[in-house]
C-alpha cells in the first residue's frame, strides 16, 4: 500500500513561514453582539481583579487575510503537518490562519495548560465543589493511577470485562431460553452512557451481523478439478488456512473444524485447492452480538427497540448504565424493559447487567435481585469521558471488538499529547486552532464532517464532549465570562452520505445557529457553508483506506468509488478556503480499534487544554444538572395538577376548572403556561383528563377528570 509517512516529521525546529498579506478587520458573526478580544480583556479587568493565573483573552492580535498563494500554502502545510507514524494519524492545521505573533503569545499559556494537565493526571481535584478527581487517562494506563488501589480497580475491571464477554460469546454464560445463548444486546443509558458505545458500535462492529448467534453444523462440499485423494494426517496446514479464512470474516469466530472425510496429501493451501475433487467436513462457529440502544425516554422509541427484538427478547442481554441509577431517562428505560420481560413471562434478573457506581441505587437493586453481573463506574470518570471504561468496553467486547487495541491506541495518543513542544502535540494544536478560530470566546461554531460512514456518530459523540465541557457561564475565578459563554454549537453531518444541513436562527443567550438534517445533494450544503453566514470553522475527518486490501475496483479507468469521495473532501475544503472559511483536517489511515481509541483520546485532551486556555472547568456540568432539576419540577407540578383536578372532579356536580383556577389552586399563578402545556400533553395521551374548549383559545378551556376514585380520595 502506498504510504505518506515521511512526508513531514513534526519538529520544533521548523518555523512557519511568515506571510505578509494585507490586513483586514476581524469578520465575526454579525448576529451576535460580540466584543473584540481586546474589549473583553478590558471589560474583565475593569469589573474584577483576576489572579495572575486567570486566563483572560490574550491582547488583540491583528488578523490578516488568510494566505491564498498555492506555493506559500504548500510550505505552510508541510511546516505545520503533524504526523503520528505508529497510529497512522495526521493533523493538518494549515487552513487555520493563525500567525507567528499569535503562536508566540499563546505559547506561555499552553505551557501552563500542560502543567495543569499533568497535575490532573497525578490526581489533582478537578471539581472542588464535588471533591473528585478526573482520571479517565488512567483507564488506558493504570500505572498512572495515583494509588495502587485505583490501579488494581482498573486492571481487575478490565479482566472481568474480558472474561464476561468471552463467556457470553462462547455460551458459557447463557439465558434460560431455548436459544441456548445470548443473541442480542440491549444497552439502556443516556448521554455519555450511550453516545460513546453507539459511536464505537457504528465504527467497528461487524458489517451486517446475523440477527442470531447460533451454533451451526454445516457440511460444505468443495468441488474441484482433481480426483486425487490424500491422507487425513497431512491436512493440518490446510485446516489452519481454512480457520484463518473463516476468522477473517468479521462476524464469525471459528471455534473448531472437525474433518469428516478427507483423503490425500497436500503441500500448500493454494496447491491443494486445485487438487481436491471433493471434501466434506463439519464445523461449528459463532457470531458476535448485535447491539441495540435505548438512549432516551421516548416511549415510541423504546417500543420500537423492544418490538424489533421480538421473540429474541428471551435471548437478549440487557446492559443498564447509570452512575447513580437515579437518572430518570435510564430508570424509565429499565422499567419499560422490565415490563416487557414480565409480559413475556421472562425473569429479567437472569439477563440483566448493571454498570454503575458501587453501592448506588442501581448497584443495590442489581445485588438484591441477583442480576447476572455488575461492573463498576468510578466516581473519577465523567460520563462524557467514559467510553474507555466499563461503559464502553463491555458493549464493545460483546460485539467482538478488540478493546485492548482501543486502549492501546488511546494510550499512544496520550503519550503524544503530553509533550510540551506544541508542534509535536496534536491536542495542543487543536486547542490553539479552536482559540484562534473562535477568538477564545466562542464567536464561531464548529462543523464536524466525517468523510466515512462508519465515523458518522463520531460527530455526535463530540457534540456532548465539546459542548458539555466548554459551554460554561463562569470561569474558574467565579467571574461571569463577560456575559458570553465559552461554549460552541458543534454541528455534525455524515459528509460521505451527502447530508444537507439547513441553518436556522435560534435564540440561546445570544443568537446562534441550529442545524437540521435532510437527505439531498451536497451542493446545497456547500452553498450554505461557502456563501452563507460566516459563523463557523470546519473539521474534516478523513480516512485514507477506502476498502480492505484486495476489495477495491475501478468504476472507470483509473478511478474508484473512494476516489470520488476523496475528491469531494478535497474539493469542499478548497471551495470553503477560497471564500475565507477556515478548516482543520484530521486524517487516519483506516478505521480500526486502535485509531478509534486514538481519536477519542485526542479530543479528550484537546478539550482539557482548551478549557485551561480560557480558564474554565471542563469537568463539571451545572447546566445539565439544572436541566434535570427543571424536569423534576415539571413532573412535581403535574402531580399537583392531578390532585387539584381530583378534588374538583370527584364530587357532584363535577366542577370543571379553567387554567387560571387550576393555577390559583396549585398556588403557582406564574406557571399558567406550563400548566396549559402539561394538560395538553396529558389530554393527547388519553390520561383520563378531559379538556373542553377552543384549541386556538387556551383561555376558553375547562378541565376535569373523566375517571375518579372517590374511595381513594376520601381515604
Amino acid at each position: 500500500m502506498a504510504s505518506i509517512s515521511g512526508v513531514c516529521s513534526p519538529s520544533s525546529a521548523v518555523r512557519l513561514r511568515r506571510s505578509l498579506p494585507v490586513p483586514y478587520s476581524v469578520h465575526l458573526r454579525h448576529i451576535r453582539p460580540l466584543r473584540s478580544v481586546a474589549d473583553l480583556h478590558r471589560s474583565s479587568s475593569a469589573s474584577s481583579a483576576p489572579s495572575a493565573d486567570a486566563s483572560l483573552p490574550v491582547e488583540k492580535v491583528e488578523k490578516r487575510s488568510i494566505e491564498k498563494n498555492p506555493i506559500n500554502l504548500w510550505h505552510r502545510y508541510v511546516d505545520w503537518l503533524y504526523q503520528h507514524k505508529e497510529l497512522g494519524l495526521f493533523l493538518d492545521v494549515s487552513r487555520i490562519g493563525f500567525t507567528d505573533e499569535f503562536f508566540d503569545l499563546m505559547e506561555p499559556r499552553l505551557q501552563k495548560a500542560f502543567v495543569a494537565m499533568q497535575d490532573l493526571e497525578k490526581g489533582a481535584i478537578a471539581n472542588p465543589d464535588e471533591g473528585r478527581m478526573v482520571g479517565h487517562y488512567w483507564l488506558r494506563n493504570s500505572k498512572l493511577a495515583p494509588t495502587s488501589f485505583l490501579r488494581l480497580q482498573i486492571e481487575n475491571t478490565l479482566d472481568s470485562i474480558c472474561k464476561f464477554a468471552n463467556d457470553v460469546i462462547s455460551a458459557k454464560i447463557k439465558p434460560p431460553s431455548p436459544a441456548g445463548r445470548f443473541t442480542q444486546v440491549l444497552s439502556v443509558g443516556i448521554g455519555g452512557s450511550a453516545l460513546g458505545p453507539q459511536f464505537v458500535a457504528e465504527a467497528l462492529a461487524p458489517d451486517n451481523p446475523p440477527l442470531k448467534i447460533v451454533e451451526l453444523k454445516k457440511t460444505l462440499a468443495l468441488f474441484l478439478d482433481s480426483a486425487s485423494h490424500f491422507p487425513l494426517h497431512s491436512s493440518g496446514r490446510w485446516l489452519m488456512a481454512l480457520r484463518k479464512m473463516l476468522t477473517s470474516l468479521a462476524y464469525i469466530r471459528c471455534i473448531n473444524v472437525v474433518c469428516m472425510s478427507i483423503s490425500g496429501k497436500m503441500t500448500s493451501f493454494a496447491w491443494q485447492a486445485t487438487r481436491f475433487k471433493s471434501m466434506y467436513f463439519n464445523f461449528c462457529f459463532f457470531v458476535v452480538c448485535q447491539i441495540r440502544f435505548i438512549d432516551n425516554t421516548d416511549p415510541a422509541g423504546i417500543d420500537h427497540q423492544i418490538a424489533q427484538l421480538g421473540p429474541e427478547l428471551a435471548s437478549t442481554l440487557v446492559i443498564v448504565i447509570s452512575k447513580s441509577g437515579g437518572t430518570p431517562e435510564t430508570r424509565n428505560g429499565l422499567l419499560e424493559v422490565q415490563k416487557a420481560f414480565r409480559e413475556a413471562g421472562l425473569d429479567f434478573s437472569k439477563q440483566g447487567v448493571a454498570i454503575t457506581q458501587e453501592n448506588s441505587l442501581l448497584d443495590n437493586t442489581a445485588k438484591i435481585e441477583g442480576w447476572l453481573a455488575r461492573f463498576p463506574m468510578f466516581d473519577w470518570v465523567g460520563g462524557r469521558t467514559s467510553e474507555l471504561s466499563a461503559v464502553g468496553l463491555l458493549p464493545a467486547a460483546l460485539q467482538g471488538i478488540d478493546i485492548k487495541e482501543m486502549l492501546a491506541g488511546a494510550s499512544l495518543m496520550d503519550e503524544a499529547t503530553r509533550l510540551s513542544v506544541v508542534k509535536n502535540n496534536p491536542a495542543a494544536l487543536l486547542a490553539l486552532c479552536w482559540y484562534w478560530a473562535s477568538d477564545g470566546v466562542g464567536s464561531k461554531d464548529m462543523v464536524v464532517l466525517p468523510y466515512k460512514d462508519s465515523l458518522l456518530l463520531f460527530s455526535r459523540y463530540l457534540q456532548q464532549l465539546v459542548m458539555e465541557s466548554l459551554g460554561k457561564e463562569f470561569d474558574l475565578n467565579g467571574n461571569r465570562v463577560c456575559s458570553i459563554s465559552f461554549g460552541w454549537f458543534l454541528y455534525d453531518s455524515s459528509a460521505s452520505q451527502l447530508a444537507y444541513l439547513e441553518h436556522e436562527l435560534l435564540i440561546k443567550d445570544f443568537q446562534c445557529m441550529e442545524i437540521k438534517e435532510a437527505r439531498t445533494s451536497m451542493r446545497e450544503y456547500i452553498q450554505q457553508l461557502r456563501e452563507g453566514v460566516h459563523n463557523f470553522f470546519v473539521t474534516f475527518i478523513e480516512v485514507l483506506r477506502d476498502r480492505p486490501p484486495g476489495h477495491d475496483w475501478e468504476l472507470e479507468p483509473g478511478v474508484t468509488c473512494g476516489d470520488y469521495l476523496f475528491g469531494m473532501l478535497q474539493g469542499t475544503r478548497s471551495a470553503l478556503y477560497a471564500n475565507d472559511r477556515e478548516s482543520i483536517t484530521v486524517t487516519v489511515q483506516e478505521v480500526t480499534p486502535r485509531s478509534v481509541g486514538a481519536l477519542i483520546a485526542l479530543y479528550e485532551r484537546a478539550v482539557g487544554i482548551y478549557a485551561q486556555l480560557v480558564n474554565i472547568n471542563a469537568y463539571h456540568q451545572p447546566g445539565v444538572e439544572a436541566g434535570k432539576k427543571a424536569a423534576g419540577e415539571v413532573l412535581a407540578l403535574q402531580k399537583r395538577i392531578l390532585t387539584v383536578l381530583s378534588e374538583a372532579s370527584c364530587k357532584l356536580p363535577v366542577e370543571p376548572l379553567s387554567l387560571e383556577e387550576i393555577a390559583e389552586r396549585c398556588h403557582v399563578p406564574e406557571q399558567i403556561e406550563m400548566i396549559y402545556k402539561i394538560i395538553a400533553h396529558m389530554a393527547a395521551n388519553d390520561r383520563a383528563l378531559i379538556a373542553e374548549g377552543s384549541c386556538g383559545s387556551p383561555r376558553s378551556i375547562k378541565v376535569y377528570l373523566g375517571e375518579c376514585n372517590i374511595d381513594e380520595l376520601l381515604a
